[in-house]
């Protein structure tokens, strides 16, 4: 079971750490990703890591501003997300999947899914 947390509401420039914890199962040579679906629009790609190597991947609109990692010790990922602006407010999700690196930011690749974590940026 995936579990996703730390959204809340932040002001437009805050930073927010969100984390992904797993619980029954131990994170190995899987992808484990971060999606955000904000009001009225589809699921997007946020970031990605690959358990084993540490690789990251970005979606190209985000890199610079968020930065993924994971701990093997507490066997989670983080997303930790700097500058925010009120775009950025979605629901985040973090899911677990293994697949070529051509499939990365496709949803339908990833077969765990966490329940999501508000993330409201407002002034």
């Amino acid at each position: 079971q995936l579990q996703a947390f730390g959204g809340g509401l932040v002001q437009p420039g805050d930073a927010l750490r969100l984390s992904c914890a797993a619980s029954g199962r131990t994170f190995s040579s899987e992808t484990i990703a971060w999606f955000r679906q904000g009001p009225g629009k589809e699921r997007e790609f946020v970031s990605a890591i690959r358990w084993s190597s540490q690789h990251t991947y970005y979606s190209d609109s985000l890199k610079g501003r968020f930065a993924i990692s994971r701990h093997r010790g507490e066997n989670a990922v983080f997303l930790q997300m700097n500058g925010l602006k009120p775009e950025d407010t979605a629901v985040y999700y973090c899911a677990v999947g293994s697949m070529a690196l051509s499939s990365i930011r496709l949803a339908r690749m990833y077969h765990y899914w966490g329940q999501g974590t508000l993330v409201t940026v407002s002034s």
